[in-house]
């Protein structure tokens, strides 16, 4: 009988609303992380995506760099180590202000305009204010911290 009733709650178990187990506790969402740009004195700002490699990439934070124009379309430097690609996407097509890690050089590269799909660019996030403060042509000095936390 004690077989019987074992198997009367594994079946139960089977069926939605007959749950023997109580639900596991649903992780609490973490709200966007926020990041400031300065070039002398003026800043941007932006929002890192929710992802592997944007998240990585914020443990880097703050972080100063010197950016370099490529291609007039982006500004680019080297980061002090490649990020991970856990997860991440083959590639992506940027639009204006999106920050972005190319993988194969381990860059972060800022665009200033939109462009076709780049095979290992992997999207961190988005300039939502003063992209004119990153578009200078000349190499700058870029400082980039959290806001807040």
């Amino acid at each position: 009988m004690l077989l019987f009733a074992g198997s009367l709650l594994g079946l139960a178990a089977c069926f939605p609303g007959n749950s023997v187990a109580q639900p596991a506790a649903t992780p609490a969402k973490e709200s966007p992380m926020k990041i400031r740009l300065i070039v002398d004195g003026q800043s941007a700002t932006a929002t890192l995506y929710d992802n592997a490699t944007a998240r990585d990439f914020a443990t880097l934070l703050p972080l100063s760099l010197t950016m370099e124009d490529y291609a007039t379309i982006e500004r680019v430097s080297s980061l002090p180590r490649k990020l991970s690609t856990q997860g991440a996407p083959d590639g992506m097509t940027p639009v204006a202000g999106e920050l972005t890690h190319y993988a194969p050089w381990g860059n972060l590269a800022i665009f200033i305009q939109g462009r076709s799909y780049s095979r290992s660019l992997l999207p961190l996030g988005k300039v939502e204010e003063g992209l004119p403060v990153l578009a200078r042509p000349r190499p700058y000095q870029l400082r980039i911290e959290r806001i807040g936390n």
